[in-house]
């Protein structure tokens, strides 16, 4: 069992942006049927953002510190599945939010950064190649999404109450 804590600067950004992609993915989800009672729109958007700007913070944070050693417990299998799972998952966090900038900005409506400011607009129109692959990325991207959240957070667990070898207490 490793005792070895990721450091406070990983973990709070490790859990404030996996707060964002679980708000974010329930208001996407939540969009079509409540449109006729609240934009959630808006503040899906304002999220994403905060998510991309997150994610880069933390994918430069994690290229200048070396992360805790994997118990000697796992496989190599299990590392490489771990490796694998935690790459895809920065891959999803930055491209998930561009993809929806790519989409907001094919649109009509500004990219309001929650009424604070507007963010630029890409040089993107809205019935160009460009703007329906980001919508297409962005919709199946989601439901993706949902399953490595799912996969990640199941694995955690696995390893906090099946396995008991401090995976989970590391980001803790």
């Amino acid at each position: 069992m490793t005792d070895t804590k990721y450091n406070a600067g990983a973990r709070a950004l490790h859990w404030l942006i996996a707060l964002l992609i679980v708000v974010n993915i329930a208001l996407g989800l939540l969009h079509d049927p409540l449109e006729e009672v609240v934009s959630l729109m808006p503040a899906h958007k304002a999220i994403g953002m905060s998510v991309l700007a997150l994610s880069v913070v933390r994918l430069g944070w994690r290229m200048a510190w070396t992360a805790p050693a994997y118990p000697a417990s796992m496989t190599a299998l299990e590392t490489r599945a771990a490796k694998l799972l935690h790459g895809v998952l920065y891959l999803f966090m930055i491209a998930m939010p561009l993809s929806g900038w790519i989409m907001s900005s094919a649109g009509k409506y500004p990219l309001s950064w929650f009424g604070l400011f507007d963010l630029p607009k890409l040089p993107v129109v809205k019935d160009s190649p460009i703007a329906g692959i980001a919508h297409e990325m962005h919709e199946v991207g989601g439901y993706l999404l949902i399953a490595l959240v799912l996969g990640h957070v199941l694995a955690a667990l696995r390893h906090h109450f099946v396995l008991k070898d401090g995976i989970l207490r590391r980001m803790l």
